[in-house]
């Protein structure tokens, strides 16, 4: 459901790009992602960094977009969005007791530390690809094939990367019978 949430304003803006323009569609993706950081502080009362991040970055490459009518900042900020977040992922390996992470699924999951250290080197360098992926196709292909990718590209590598990271941690799940393999 989050991952849903998550991507809802990707669809919407790929909607309004197919029904209009890329002008429409970022203003529907600001206005989207300001709506769901309003949404989080509604029902949580407050908001965690990286939706916060994600919305300035979205109002400030958006409304650059649409001040100065050039789709070209609206194109960066998937890329921008994936490198901070592996540096945020990263960062988490020299700050605290655990990692980003095992701080967002360490209830649902236990883990050795070594296999949080080796999931988050991986969503690193996943993050670092898909960062680079999305300017090979912004500044490769034509800005229809860039907003398909958008949704479809990045959305698809991400669930293919999800359930590759589950079947890995599958590995270490304890099934009652016997106990995971020990990481070394």
């Amino acid at each position: 459901m989050k991952l849903l949430f998550d991507f809802l304003p990707i669809v919407l803006f790929f909607a309004a790009y197919k029904l209009a323009d890329i002008y429409v569609a970022t203003g529907v993706l600001i206005v989207t992602t300001l709506a769901q950081v309003g949404w989080l502080w509604l029902r949580q009362r407050r908001v965690e960094k990286m939706p916060l991040i994600t919305a300035g970055l979205v109002l400030a490459l958006g409304g650059a977009t649409l001040i100065l009518h050039d789709p070209i900042f609206v194109k960066w900020k998937p890329t921008i969005v994936n490198w901070l977040f592996a540096v945020a992922f990263l960062g988490s390996l020299l700050i605290g007791q655990k990692t980003l992470l095992e701080r967002m699924i360490g209830e649902q999951l236990e883990l050795p530390p070594p296999v949080w250290v080796k999931l988050t080197f991986a969503w690193v360098l996943f993050f670092c690809i898909l960062g680079l992926a999305n300017l090979y196709v912004a500044f490769t292909f034509d800005e229809n094939t860039w907003v398909n990718f958008k949704l479809f590209g990045m959305l698809g590598l991400t669930l293919l990367f999800v359930l590759a990271q589950a079947a890995y941690m599958s590995r270490y799940l304890k099934t009652g019978d016997a106990d995971p393999p020990k990481e070394s």
